[in-house]
């Protein structure tokens, strides 16, 4: 693949793998990271990427390289933000700019990309207990034998509960060696790195020191007292100098904190700890950004960054309007603190994501960042509504699979007033199969006691919260990461305020008819217009199916009667006129169908509810329709589509005629690239979509 990169590297133009690393001089390491900090710049800026993490950790990633054996020995990276320096080193330089793009390098750590990549990554807090994993399968070989392993974590994953328990765990062994490394860029530890904890730590991570210990724990075996109150002191001791008492509580020799930036020093002591046995917790300090000033001012801003001028850095300038969902969520988080002091909004380290970064500053008691930790999100809401409040957790979609048993027991089972809020439903993009969100509307629509919604715009967003708002029992809202205008909406267009009318939730307000194929609405019309004639309840019935296909009137139906007749002209390829067609999309995917839909005279309807499902609607299509398309931004299997087949199937062959086609999200992970890449991949765009309909009607 092209190398990106416009400049050249003396010492990388040398790196083909790690080895490459250890046979440079140690006087080299300070150059070779800098060059290593110049590709990142050089590269990212033209490709756009995750930036400010690896800078941060380009001194550790050489140091850990130099020091270690790898492949053999192996590491393990957290979530996986950090890993640019990593494949600079193992192989990947040129490959580099291809990055989160199709066909090109994993956008995190992948298992089998290179020999180095045992674990994949992309979720946060993993790194320990899969590095535990491996140690524990190093254990089962001759001691000569086994390899090291080292598990990299930051200290916003260590937050997580995954993280704990993983080193909780590891505790329990007595013959495993397992090093874990704190990467600490915001010092939410400890924030004195000074030089009496850098002696510190070289003095606890040299063998003399180690030595005198494990000496004098044998000295003292037979003296038990002695032994206890001897350790003690020392445990003592060290806390007094030393943040990490609580490491050493899970049984870890806690070491640091260390300047993270100095790779001369971190050699030495990766080198006293590759020798050591047990378990090692060496705490580092970074500068996430390091290296690039403007990174290092603001480094949240150049955490994920799109393709910039390095010598004049992300240009903000006016700010565009944001008329993505996140926006839109918390453009309603706001209007309804307003209204209501018991709301309250529960976010997983997602503050700025989930669009509630002006919500916190407006309302910070009515905010609560949970940090990394789904699960608790979900449990701590539950606290919140069972003491009266009204709370709101967003977490994206797929990192929501992580809280699945918080939303059967603390949510569903309670029957609580929660709403979850499910950001990046679908595709993402460039982040790839870890970061999709493929599976919620299969996971959610099984459980119990839940409302799911899917907005087709930020409009139907606004009005969806609304509505769950009203309902005051769980709900799930799920929506993309894109951008959130209807085609249908006229740009400046205000929100809809009110909430959908509760008794039409299985009625009106559960779906749109995006466009009623002609035929349907003709007949429809000739059966009203027939009614008075034909008695026994005829009129209340056509009443009623009217109510059932969205419409609120007789008048509301005989106006698109008439659109669609100024339109019967232009029609060139009537699908529609063979076969009547209706596709029953889920979310905003129907807003690409609305105009091909119009010109093959196939009916569009936009599906809101996803529970509860509109049955009757379904078997009222199935019994009228030739073919029924079912179109969600989500996995196939389990999805809402083989929900709308199976009832297809149970309806007595007289009275169903229509075939059903489930289009969505295959089974099979979800690569990077760009969104408009992938829907074309999956079939899910304008042209494949049809290309599928065309397929399916020619079949009948």
């Amino acid at each position: 693949m092209e190398d990106t990169s416009t400049n050249t590297y003396e010492l990388l133009e040398r790196i083909h793998d790690s080895c490459d690393v250890r046979s440079l001089p140690k006087e080299s390491l300070v150059d070779l990271c800098s060059e290593i900090r110049g590709c990142l710049i050089d590269t990212v800026s033209k490709t756009a990427g995750h930036f400010a993490s690896g800078l941060g950790v380009v001194e550790l990633t050489v140091a850990l390289h130099y020091v270690y054996d790898t492949p053999n020995d192996k590491l393990v990276w957290d979530v996986g933000h950090q890993a640019y320096p990593h494949k600079i080193l193992t192989g990947h330089r040129k490959e580099l700019g291809t990055i989160r793009k199709k066909g090109g390098l994993h956008a995190f750590i992948w298992r089998g990309e290179t020999p180095h990549d045992l674990i994949t990554t992309g979720h946060a807090s993993t790194s320990i207990g899969s590095a535990l994993g491996l140690a524990v399968a190093e254990s089962t070989k001759d001691r000569k034998d086994r390899k090291k392993v080292v598990a990299v974590i930051g200290d916003g994953a260590l937050s997580g509960g995954c993280a704990f328990e993983a080193m909780n765990h590891a505790g329990s062994f007595e013959d495993l060696d397992l090093t874990v490394i704190l990467n600490d860029n915001e010092m939410s530890i400890s924030e004195n790195v000074g030089r009496l904890h850098q002696g510190l730590s070289h003095v606890l991570s040299s063998p003399h020191y180690v030595k005198m210990i494990e000496g004098g724990k044998r000295i003292l075996e037979p003296l038990p007292a002695l032994r206890d109150l001897a350790l003690r002191a020392q445990e003592h001791f060290k806390g007094m100098l030393m943040p990490g008492t609580l490491f050493e509580e899970f049984g870890f020799n806690y070491i640091g904190p260390v300047d993270g930036h100095d790779v001369n020093s971190l050699v030495s002591i990766l080198q006293n700890i590759r020798d050591m046995s047990g378990l090692t917790f060496l705490h580092v300090v970074t500068t996430k950004g390091k290296g690039y000033e403007p990174a290092e001012k603001d480094p949240i801003c150049y955490h994920g960054v799109p393709v910039f001028d390095p010598d004049e850095g992300i240009q903000k300038g006016a700010p565009k309007e944001d008329l993505s969902y996140s926006a839109g969520f918390g453009r309603w988080m706001c209007d309804k603190a307003k209204e209501d002091p018991k709301l309250m909004a529960v976010t997983p380290a997602m503050r700025i994501g989930s669009g509630l970064a002006k919500f916190a500053e407006l309302y910070p008691k009515q905010f609560f960042d949970v940090a990394i930790a789904e699960q608790h999100a979900m449990v701590f809401a539950s606290g919140l509504a069972a003491g009266g409040m009204r709370p709101v957790v967003n977490i994206y979609s797929s990192f929501m699979q992580r809280a699945y048993d918080g939303l059967i027991h603390d949510m569903a089972i309670q029957n609580l007033p929660i709403i979850l809020c499910l950001d990046r439903g679908g595709l993402v993009g460039a982040d790839g199969p870890t970061h999709n969100g493929a599976f919620d509307i299969a996971y959610t629509r099984t459980v119990p006691n839940l409302t799911i919604m899917v907005p087709s715009s930020r409009h139907e967003q606004y009005t969806m919260l609304n509505t769950a708002y009203a309902l005051g029992s769980p709900c799930v809202i799920r929506y993309p990461r894109d951008n959130g205008e209807s085609l249908m909406i006229k740009k400046g267009d205000s929100f809809e305020d009110a909430p959908m009318s509760l008794e039409k939730t299985i009625a009106v307000g559960s779906v749109e008819i995006r466009n009623l194929a002609s035929s349907h609405v003709n007949e429809l019309v000739r059966a009203l217009d027939s009614a008075s004639f034909d008695g026994h309840g005829a009129e209340d019935q056509v009443a009623h199916t009217i109510k059932l296909l969205g419409f609120e009137s007789r008048e509301q139906l005989e106006h698109m009667q008439v659109a669609q007749s100024s339109h019967e002209q232009e029609r060139v390829d009537a699908l529609g006129k063979q076969h009547k067609i209706a596709l029953l999309v889920f979310g905003p995917l129907v807003n690409s169908l609305q105009s091909v839909c119009e010109e093959q005279d196939i009916t569009l309807i936009n599906m809101r509810f996803v529970k509860p499902l509109n049955e009757e609607l379904i078997q009222y299509l199935s019994s009228q329709y030739d073919l029924l398309v079912t179109v969600e931004e989500a996995a196939v299997l389990g999805g809402v589509g083989e929900h709308i087949s199976s009832i297809v199937a149970s309806i007595s062959q007289s009275n169903a005629k229509a075939q059903v086609l489930n289009l969505g999200m295959s089974d099979s992970f979800v690569g990077e690239g760009n969104r408009d890449e992938l829907l074309a991949d999956l079939g899910l765009d304008r042209d494949g979509i049809m290309s599928s309909v065309r397929k399916a009607a020619s079949e009948l």
